[in-house]
């Protein structure tokens, strides 16, 4: 239908003019843009995505929400709030999953077995190597590394045992999200108060780009499983 479709555009221009000037409010350290802005991307999304879907999987709906509420809670920067973005974080990222494993069903375990375990050692490696995590966050971020290891490899085993458009828009957005993590991690854990004006505009960028790639990989999959 041309006018869903048109409407789908406008709102898609919109959505990435919001996440540009979220990622220069990000750079000029505006916090009443920041709190503004950040709030609209996921909501954006979650329009954008009913409107084009004819299945309109609710689990996407509830992973857009936690988001919401992830990038809230991540824009104060007292360790009591990053206690409780990391939790919705860990809670985001098991819908993510789970989500993504209704839709894109493991037929071969050793191929997804044998992807997962790169991206185990490089994230725990990264984990062991970090002397700054507090006590109470160690739980996490193990189920943090985890589940975007597991997420990792079911992506990269799914592309590399089946080139299609799903599995490469899957493969697209999971090296955004890992790129996020990385980012986030440094920001939080290595470089403490530091390069923040760097870092925090680049986790912006990576999340904007990640979610809008893992909307395009909900729809194409949804479509490709009903066919």
């Amino acid at each position: 239908m041309p006018q869903k479709d048109k409407i789908v555009q406008y709102l898609t221009i919109c959505f990435f003019a919001v996440g540009i000037l979220e990622v220069i409010s990000e750079y000029l350290q505006n916090k009443l843009l920041i709190i503004s802005l950040k709030p609209l991307i996921p909501l954006l999304l979650i329009v954008i995505y009913t409107i084009e879907s004819k299945y309109k999987n609710k689990l996407f709906v509830l992973v857009l929400l936690s988001s919401m509420l992830t990038n809230i809670l991540f824009i104060p920067k007292s360790n009591e709030y990053l206690q409780y973005a990391l939790i919705a974080f860990t809670i985001h990222r098991i819908l993510v999953v789970s989500m993504v494993l209704g839709l894109q069903k493991i037929k071969d375990y050793i191929p997804f077995s044998i992807a997962t375990l790169p991206f185990l050692l490089i994230f725990f490696y990264l984990f062991m190597e970090t002397a700054e995590i507090p006590q109470r966050s160690y739980l996490l971020l193990l189920t943090q590394n985890i589940l975007i290891s597991v997420f990792s490899g079911l992506a990269l085993s799914s592309y590399v045992m089946n080139d299609n458009k799903q599995n490469s828009v899957l493969l697209i957005a999971v090296l955004l999200f890992v790129m996020l993590q990385f980012t986030v991690f440094i920001e939080k854990y290595l470089l403490i108060n530091e390069f923040t004006n760097v870092f925090r505009p680049l986790a912006m960028t990576f999340n904007v780009l990640a979610f809008f790639s893992l909307y395009k990989y909900v729809v194409v999959a949804e479509q490709s499983n009903h066919n």
